[in-house]
């Protein structure tokens, strides 16, 4: 371990820099440094990497890398009244540590990462981490945004598979890792888990944050994986679970059905028909490999009729066609073929318990 030069503690910085969090902008600082070094004890061995920190506000977390032998430390910044704290943990820390002033969101990290740390994808994971402390309002999109450059291996990933530590409201972090059949498991359980080993590491309780959030946080560990288990653009994938948990409650096809056209649904059925998923059964209790053949059955839905995942069923010309659509003959037949699915799936089912038996 390395050891830093006497630094002012955090909330000498925060005096000194006058500093405050911004509740509008769900800024909350961690000032315990048991707890800001167990972040960093959780994200893993940390030697030699390049460590890129998103939202260091006064520089709790940033100290706790800082005491690690890394190679550099990259810091991105929105709010620009944190930067000359920051510039001055870089100086007095005598640590290769750089300090960008950027929003997360926009900025495009793999220009900050050397070219000689890159890995074949197939290879142990890169020696690049990222971490973060992301205010609430962030944390969701972000790591939307990074699910997409894993799944497209761009941005951090083009260095092969970067992992992560960052934090989140802990119900948004109880639903990254929720398993199959938990009526939790939503979108984002399966975006995480198709592209990546998900593991919620610990909880810290909100109350040991300034000032104290209403809620407790989650800190999430994320390990991309050789191979995603969608094999699937992740456009084509995200518009299909969205839809189809929309109605998470409600039966597959109430979310299959708002991803055609009201006179195309014939392709609802033809999309369960191509899949052999069952559209009687609830979004949560699907099987990812139900959901790979969901999503290869609508990207071969798409390659066929391209205007079709352009369609926003939420358009004022598609509610009205909707409208329509719902008494329409066609309509009717539709719900025969869903009924005769159905039954054909129950049957199938009692041929197999049958066969065991």
């Amino acid at each position: 371990m390395s050891r830093l030069p006497p630094l002012p503690n955090i909330q000498e910085i925060i005096r000194f820099y006058k500093l405050r969090a911004i509740r509008s902008l769900s800024q909350n600082f961690l000032l315990d440094m048991n707890l800001n070094k167990k972040i960093i004890r959780k994200a893993g061995n940390l030697t030699n990497n390049v460590v890129i920190e998103v939202g260091p506000g006064p520089g709790g977390i940033t100290r706790a890398i800082l005491e690690k032998d890394i190679d550099r430390l990259i810091v991105i910044e929105k709010d620009k009244r944190f930067l000359p704290s920051l510039e001055t943990i870089s100086r007095l820390s005598g640590k290769n540590m750089r300090v960008v002033h950027g929003d997360i969101l926009n900025y495009s990290l793999d220009t900050l990462i050397p070219e000689e740390f890159s890995k074949p994808w197939d290879d142990s994971p890169s020696d690049i981490h990222i971490i973060g402390n992301l205010p609430f309002n962030v944390s969701t999109p972000l790591i939307i945004k990074f699910l997409k450059a894993i799944s497209e291996r761009t941005g951090p990933w083009k260095f092969g598979r970067t992992p992560l530590t960052l934090t989140f409201q802990k119900e948004v972090a109880e639903r990254m890792v929720s398993q199959i059949g938990v009526s939790e498991r939503c979108r984002l359980s399966v975006m995480c888990q198709h592209l990546c080993k998900v593991k919620l590491e610990f909880v810290i309780p909100g109350k040991a944050f300034t000032p104290s959030p209403k809620v407790d946080v989650g800190v999430v560990k994320f390990l991309p994986l050789k191979q995603p288990l969608i094999d699937v653009p992740f456009l084509q994938v995200e518009k299909v679970l969205r839809h189809f948990f929309h109605y998470r409650q409600k039966k597959c096809y109430r979310g299959a059905e708002t991803l055609f056209p009201a006179d195309q649904q014939k392709l609802t059925e033809e999309l369960f028909t191509r899949s052999e998923v069952d559209p009687f059964e609830r979004p949560f209790l699907l099987i990812m490999e139900e959901y790979q053949r969901i999503c290869r059955a609508y990207s071969d839905i798409c390659e066929q009729h391209p205007e079709i995942f352009e369609y926003d069923y939420r358009a004022p010309q598609s509610l009205k066609h909707t409208r329509l659509y719902k008494n329409s003959a066609e309509n009717q037949t539709k719900k025969h073929f869903l009924t005769s699915l159905h039954e054909d799936f129950d049957t199938s089912f009692k041929q197999e318990i049958d066969e065991v038996t």
